[in-house]
């Protein structure tokens, strides 16, 4: 069959359906890039001390110094020898250091001068169920995983669109059951749901988007408005957190952007590509002259000159094809699995700096910006290897520098480190995308980000260790160079496809 880039050619490629497709698509990713920070609030953890009930009979000077200054959030002085002590009229401070503690019998007080209330608040996930704190990110970060593998069979087996707005409505549908869990459990299930649809949807709007663009307006969209239009759906969370302080609610605020994408199920099309690759030419070729109605320009007689033999041995494909090579291996199972560990320890250890939850999280969303457009003026003109070693090092090497710096310097370096793990995570999508085949490329992104939320779920134990030993989180990923050569424009991926990974065809 005839290079498929060539036979849409006649379609050009910046016109009214381009242009359509390019603002829906770039619409539809907001419901994933809005939820997936919600892991941060909902999961927020306040300072918190011992409650002391009020039938103590305790004054404020002896409620304040029944709570020893080690251990101070889990433990306080036994509250009847305190109590003993008070009604002798014995001044506080003077024998407390001796006495026994006891634990927080009486619940916890929570500050709330960032959050009214979190699942940590209201399920009491502190002390002795403190474990189940990272256990509910890993739960969130396994249904990314399972999601990937699902959605990436279903996608090249059934196509993108469906996936795509089964992905938004599970989004949709998770987050609103989310307000309503009366229990830890049942939020963790809940939760696994959310995390299974997050990720699906960015992977789909991606290979959709690059599968029906062709050109410079495919470069534009995978590499700058896509990922743009994503990170300030991200930056919308910190706002909305800000502003209504309670998890239930905020569960509630974020089904708000999937209610608003389900309509565009009607003007989203499905990937003519897909469907060539699936040997439906004529479902394409219906697709292809719409578009060319809408573009005011005319078809030839015949789109595509004969079937695709591709059809034919797509059944046979699965994610187990992109671990037989071993570049592929590289790539899928390491660089996805480490970059993944980098960016959401830098996220997830932004609780434990100075200032403002809210305005840290939204600076650690904005620094990806020119991120994106340092990807975009790469990826027009250098190599994708090259591109990504220097973006990843450039974040290590900030991430290295925090260790022997100035406590005031942290944060611009945090920032500095999640600019280059953000610039290096975007080359390698566009890295990975290039180098999968038609039949087999949303399997295969959908296999990277598997693995990458694997990663992801290790983050939260990770933290775990390094705040036990009260340092920054450093990330190690250093697997950068084992890359075969890459393709040097998104033009020239599928005859790049074809030289390099035949056996997939």
């Amino acid at each position: 069959m005839q290079d498929y880039e060539e036979s849409v050619s006649f379609l050009g490629t910046w016109g009214p359906f381009q242009r359509r497709v390019f603002f829906l698509l770039c619409l539809t990713v907001v419901p994933c890039g809005y939820n997936l920070l919600s892991v941060i609030f909902l999961l927020a953890s306040p300072p918190h001390h011992c409650h002391i009930p009020a039938h103590s009979n305790l004054s404020e000077e002896w409620i304040q110094a029944s709570i020893p200054l080690q251990r101070s959030s889990c433990s306080r002085y036994e509250l009847d020898l305190v109590q003993n002590l008070s009604a002798m009229g014995t001044r506080p401070k003077v024998f407390l250091s001796s006495l026994k503690q006891e634990g927080c019998k009486d619940g916890w007080i929570y500050s709330t001068e960032y959050y009214q209330s979190t699942i940590v608040t209201e399920f009491n996930l502190v002390c002795s169920d403190q474990w189940k704190q990272p256990l509910t990110s890993l739960v969130y970060f396994l249904g990314g995983v399972c999601g990937c593998f699902v959605s990436g069979q279903i996608s090249d087996r059934f196509g993108r669109k469906p996936v795509l707005f089964g992905s938004i409505a599970m989004l949709t549908i998770f987050s609103g059951a989310l307000a309503f869990a009366p229990s830890w459990p049942v939020f963790t299930v809940l939760f696994f749901m959310l995390g299974m649809g997050q990720i699906a949807c960015y992977i789909v709007v991606f290979v959709l988007g690059s599968e029906i663009l062709i050109g410079s307006s495919r470069v534009l969209f995978s590499c700058l408005f896509l990922p743009f239009v994503y990170v300030i759906a991200m930056m919308l969370l910190p706002g909305t957190a800000y502003l209504v302080r309670n998890w239930r609610q905020l569960s509630l605020a974020m089904t708000v952007p999937g209610i608003a994408c389900i309509p565009l199920w009607r003007l989203v099309p499905e990937s003519p590509r897909w469907l060539v690759s699936r040997g439906r030419l004529q479902e394409a070729e219906f697709i292809l002259r719409l578009a060319a109605l809408n573009n005011r320009v005319e078809p030839p007689d015949v789109i595509f000159l004969s079937a695709n033999t591709t059809s034919q041995k797509a059944e046979s494909l699965s994610f187990l094809d992109l671990l037989r090579t071993t570049n592929i291996r590289y790539i899928t199972l390491i660089l996805w699995f480490s970059i993944s560990v980098s960016y959401f320890g830098l996220s997830f250890n932004m609780s434990s700096l100075n200032g403002n939850p809210f305005l840290n999280y939204f600076l650690l969303s904005a620094i990806e910006l020119p991120a994106y457009v340092t990807i975009w003026l790469a990826a027009r003109s250098l190599p994708r290897r090259l591109s990504f070693i220097s973006f990843t090092l450039l974040g290590v090497l900030a991430l290295l520098l925090i260790q022997v710096t100035l406590h005031t310097f942290t944060l611009a370096l945090v920032l500095l480190g999640k600019y280059g793990i953000m610039a290096g995570t975007g080359m390698l999508y566009i890295y990975t995308g290039e180098l999968s085949p038609t039949v087999i490329r949303n399997t295969a992104m959908s296999t990277c980000a598997m693995f990458s939320r694997a990663g992801s779920a290790v983050s939260p134990y990770l933290l775990q260790l390094v705040f036990s030993k009260k340092k920054i989180l450093i990330p190690a990923h250093v697997a950068l160079c084992l890359f075969s050569e890459d393709p040097h424009s998104l033009q020239t991926t599928e005859k790049s496809t074809k030289h390099k990974y035949m056996h997939l065809r």
